[in-house]
C-alpha cells in the first residue's frame, strides 16, 4: 500500500491497489501522502493530462461498444466523493456516462435482493456508469447498524447470525463482479480513505460556511461515533471482495488534489487495459465512402 511520498514517481495509483493478494490492514493505509502544497499546481496539471487521455479513450470505448466500465466510490462522509466525481469524471462525454447515487433503499428496492438495484443501472457495453456509493452499502452500513435483523426474509437467511450472513454476501459480490468481467465489464472500485481528523475539519467547514450548510446533517455526528466499527467493516469488505479482475484502490483522501490524481490514474489505467479501437470498416463500406466523397466534391 501507499506510503508518504517525496517525489512524483511515488505518487501513483499502483501503490494504492489491493487485488486480494496477502492481507489488507486499514491501519496501514495512509489517509495522506504528505505531499507539499507547493506541488499542487504540478499535480493538478498531471491530472488534467490524464483527463484528456481518458476522454479520448472513452470516445473509442463508445465507438467500439464491446466493453462497459463501472467506476464505484465508497467512503466515509466528507471524504470527497462528490467533488472527485465532478472533477475527474467531468473528462467524459455525458452522452456515454451515467451517474447513480445509492441512497437508503426504497421499499421497492428492499423487496428485491440487494444487488437488484445495481443490476438495474449497469451501463450498456461501450458506456460508463459511475456509482456514488454502491451495493457495498449492504455490507458496510448494513453490517455496522445490524440492518439484517430487520430484513423481511425467511429465517433460513438470517438464523445463522451476522457473520454467516455477511460471508454469504461477500461471496455473492465476488460472484457478481466475476460475472461482470466475464460478460465484458471492467470495475474500478475506489475507497476514498479520509482521516478522522480531516473529516472533523471538513464537517466544521460545512457548519461555518453558509454555502456548505446544506451538506451537513446532525446525523453525520452519530455516524462519526461509529468510526471504529466502520473501519472494521471496510477492512473486512476489502479483504473479502478484492480480486484480480476487481481490485480495490484505497486512495489517501486527506489532500483532495492528490486523491483526484490517483483516481484519474486508476481510471486511465483501466481504459488503457481495455484498449478500445475504432471499428474498422469492411472494404465494401470503404468503397461506398469513397463514392460518397466523390459525389460531394463534384457538387
Amino acid at each position: 500500500m501507499a506510503k508518504k511520498a517525496d517525489v512524483a514517481e511515488e505518487i501513483t495509483a499502483k501503490n494504492c491497489v489491493f487485488d486480494g493478494s496477502g492481507e489488507f490492514r486499514i491501519a496501514d493505509a495512509p489517509t495522506s501522502l504528505g505531499v507539499d502544497r507547493d506541488r499542487r499546481i504540478e499535480m493538478e496539471g498531471q491530472t488534467e493530462k490524464n483527463l484528456l487521455k481518458m476522454g479520448e479513450l472513452q470516445d473509442r470505448l463508445y465507438a467500439d461498444g464491446r466493453e462497459g466500465l463501472v467506476i464505484l466510490f465508497q467512503a466515509m462522509d466528507a471524504a470527497g466523493k462528490d467533488s472527485t466525481i465532478k472533477h475527474v469524471m467531468g473528462a467524459f462525454n455525458p452522452q456515454g456516462v451515467s451517474v447513480h447515487s445509492f441512497k437508503q433503499p426504497t421499499s421497492t428496492e428492499l423487496a428485491h435482493d440487494y444487488l437488484w438495484r445495481a443490476e438495474c443501472v449497469m451501463p450498456p457495453r461501450g458506456s460508463i456508469a459511475v456509482f456514488n456509493r454502491s451495493y457495498y452499502e449492504d455490507v458496510l452500513v448494513a453490517r455496522v447498524h445490524h440492518l439484517e435483523e430487520g430484513y423481511k426474509m425467511p429465517a433460513r437467511c438470517t438464523e445463522d447470525g451476522p457473520d454467516a450472513f455477511y460471508r454469504r454476501r461477500y461471496r455473492q459480490i465476488r460472484d457478481f463482479e466475476e460475472r461482470c468481467y466475464e460478460e465484458g465489464y471492467r470495475l474500478v472500485k475506489v475507497f476514498l480513505n479520509v482521516g478522522l481528523d480531516e473529516q472533523k475539519e471538513r464537517f466544521l467547514e460545512r457548519i461555518d460556511n453558509p454555502a456548505k450548510n446544506w451538506k451537513f446533517s446532525s446525523g453525520d455526528l452519530a455516524e462519526r461515533k461509529l468510526w471504529p466499527a466502520y473501519m472494521d467493516a471496510y477492512e473486512r469488505t476489502i479483504n473479502e471482495t478484492a480480486s484480480k479482475h476487481a481490485p480495490w484502490y484505497v486512495i489517501p483522501a486527506d489532500q483532495k488534489w492528490v486523491a483526484r490524481l490517483l483516481v484519474s490514474q486508476a481510471v486511465l489505467k483501466t481504459l488503457k487495459d481495455i484498449d478500445p479501437h475504432y471499428p474498422e470498416m469492411p472494404a465494401d463500406q470503404r468503397e461506398n465512402l469513397a463514392a460518397c466523397r466523390e459525389q460531394l466534391i463534384s457538387e
